[in-house]
C-alpha cells in the first residue's frame, strides 16, 4: 500500500472514480501492454482513484493468475500517483486469495464483491465480509449489490467488527435504503455510487451526501464524464440536464436491451474511439452492428 487509510478515504469521498476495462488480445488473453497504455491514458485525466479488475473490468471472468497480472501491471503503471483498488469476493476462500494477491501486488484496497450465486441471510453476509476483511491489511470497500445487499444494521455490525472496512459502494440504487445506511453509520464509512451508469443516479446520490460514483463511460468519453461530474458538483443543473438527456438516457436505453451490456457497451465504446480492449468473455456478448452504430452516434454527441 502506498496510501494511508485516511488518504484512500479522502480519494474515494471526493472526485470521479474510474473503472477501466481489462484488455484482452485477439486470442482472449490478458494484454498487459495494451492495459498499461490504457491506464496511462486514464490517469492523465482528472480522477481520484483507479478501480482495476472491477465489474467493468470483468473480475468475474478472470482467473486468479490473470488477476495477479492485472493488479501488478496497474500498480506498476499508476506508480503511486493515485490509489489503486482491486476486487475480491465470490467465496470466503477465493475472497481471501484475491485479497492476498492484491496485497502482494501493492494495491491500496479491495472492492469486496457479493458472494457467488446463492441467496444469503444477513448474518451470513456479515460473516462472509468479516472473514475476508480479517484476512487482509488492505482497505475494504463493500459492494452492496446483487445477492450481497446488506441492510443498515448489518453494515453497522460489519463496520464495528472490521477497522479496515472504509467504504460502501451502492450497486442497488435504492436511495431510501442507502440514505438509511448513511444516517445510521455516518462518516465512519465513505459512500460511493455504483449502479451501472451511475451518472443517471448522480443527482439523487448527491442529495443524500454521496459525492462520488464510478464512471464506466469514462472508458470511452472521459472528457464528457469529467465535465458532467464537475458541473454536477458545481450545481449547474442545466448542463447536467442537457448531458443526461442527450447522452445518458439514450445510453441507458441501449444498455437495457440485453443483460451484460453495462460492460459490453463499454468495450464497444473503447473500440469506437480507437482504444480497443478486445471482446468481452462469455457469458457476456458484444453488441450487434446496429447497436454499435447507435453507440457511435452517442460518442459523437458526447464530443460536441
Amino acid at each position: 500500500m502506498k496510501f494511508s487509510r485516511a488518504a484512500v478515504k479522502e480519494a474515494l469521498g471526493d472526485g470521479l472514480l474510474s473503472f477501466p476495462i481489462t484488455d484482452f488480445d485477439k486470442e482472449g488473453r490478458f494484454d498487459a501492454d495494451s492495459y498499461r497504455r490504457r491506464l496511462e491514458w486514464f490517469i492523465s485525466h482528472d480522477i481520484s482513484a483507479v478501480f482495476v479488475a472491477g465489474g467493468t473490468g470483468e473480475f468475474f471472468n478472470l482467473s486468479l493468475d490473470e488477476y495477479r497480472d492485472v493488479v501488478r501491471v496497474a500498480v506498476e503503471t499508476v506508480a503511486g500517483r493515485l490509489p489503486v483498488i482491486a476486487s475480491s469476493g465470490l467465496s470466503v476462500a477465493s475472497g481471501r486469495a484475491f485479497a492476498k494477491a492484491a496485497e502482494e501486488a501493492g494495491a491500496d484496497g479491495i472492492l469486496l464483491m457479493p458472494p457467488y450465486l446463492t441467496e444469503c441471510p444477513q448474518e451470513g453476509l456479515v460473516e462472509y465480509a468479516r472473514e475476508i476483511c480479517d484476512s487482509t491489511e488492505l482497505n475494504v470497500i463493500y459492494y452492496n449489490r446483487g445477492n450481497g445487499v446488506l441492510n443498515a444494521g448489518s453494515v453497522q455490525a460489519l463496520a464495528a467488527s472490521c477497522p479496515n472496512l472504509i467504504g460502501l459502494k451502492d450497486g442497488k440504487g435504492d436511495i431510501q435504503a442507502l440514505n438509511k445506511i448513511i444516517k445510521t453509520i455516518g462518516d465512519r464509512l465513505v459512500y460511493v455510487g455504483g449502479v451501472p451508469t451511475a451518472e443517471i443516479f448522480a443527482e439523487a446520490y448527491l442529495a443524500i451526501g454521496v459525492n462520488t460514483y464510478s464512471s464506466a463511460v469514462f472508458n470511452f468519453v472521459p472528457d464528457m464524464a469529467v465535465k458532467f461530474y464537475r458541473e454536477l458538483r458545481a450545481g449547474n443543473a442545466e448542463v447536467v440536464k442537457r448531458i443526461t438527456s442527450d447522452f445518458f438516457i439514450p445510453f441507458v436505453d441501449l444498455r437495457d436491451r440485453k443483460a451484460g451490456y453495462a460492460v459490453s457497451l463499454i468495450k464497444a465504446g473503447a473500440e469506437i474511439i480507437g482504444r480497443p480492449a478486445g471482446e468481452v468473455r462469455a457469458p457476456l456478448t458484444m453488441p450487434t452492428s446496429e447497436e454499435r452504430q447507435q453507440l457511435e452516434r452517442l460518442v459523437n454527441i458526447a464530443k460536441q
